[in-house]
């Protein structure tokens, strides 16, 4: 991307295979942190002039954050960057699949809570809000995903929209609902 302002970021996706179903780790961040205080999102953060790519920016803060080791993640792929309008972020996000049971050592300064949402109670929400923001002339669709009490929205929402999007699409193909 050229030099338009954002800010360069990065999270993992992290997905896991527990009880008999697929899950995806979602973190809530502190109220600590600069940006983006007690929202929910995926382990990840700002790029570093010292990383090489923004996949090892993703890696990097995950390992800091909730203490994954970049060789206990298979990463699957990468899904579309995703913009905050507010913070003026660009996120480019990465899907990995990872061990569990794992001993995750939670930076307590970043993370307030790690938690762990089935991927086909994420397919069955029947209440996902689909909306269309104008800012500043731009046009963009968000969503917003309620699950046990907790509010997915924003970015976060929108990189789930898209990796629910695909799991739907191969998971006739292959058994992936569980």
């Amino acid at each position: 991307m050229k030099d338009d302002g954002l800010n360069r970021s990065a999270v993992l996706v992290p997905i896991l295979y527990k009880d008999g179903l697929y899950h995806i780790l979602f973190t809530k961040r502190s109220h600590q942190v600069a940006y983006h205080k007690g929202q929910i999102s995926f382990p990840g953060g700002r790029s570093h002039e010292s990383d090489k790519d923004l996949l090892e920016t993703a890696i990097r803060e995950t390992s800091e954050e909730i203490g994954l080791q970049e060789q206990d993640i298979e990463i699957l792929g990468e899904l579309d960057d995703h913009i905050t309008v507010s913070s003026r972020f660009v996120i480019s996000p990465y899907v990995g699949f990872i061990p569990y049971p794992y001993d995750f050592k939670v930076s307590r300064d970043e993370i307030d809570e790690l938690f762990f949402v089935p991927v086909p109670a994420l397919l069955q929400l029947t209440d996902v809000i689909q909306e269309h923001q104008d800012i500043n002339g731009q046009f963009f669709r968000t969503y917003t995903y309620d699950y046990d009490g907790r509010v997915i929205w924003g970015a976060t929402a929108g990189i789930l929209h898209q990796l629910l999007d695909i799991w739907k699409a191969i998971s006739g193909a292959q058994n992936l609902n569980s």
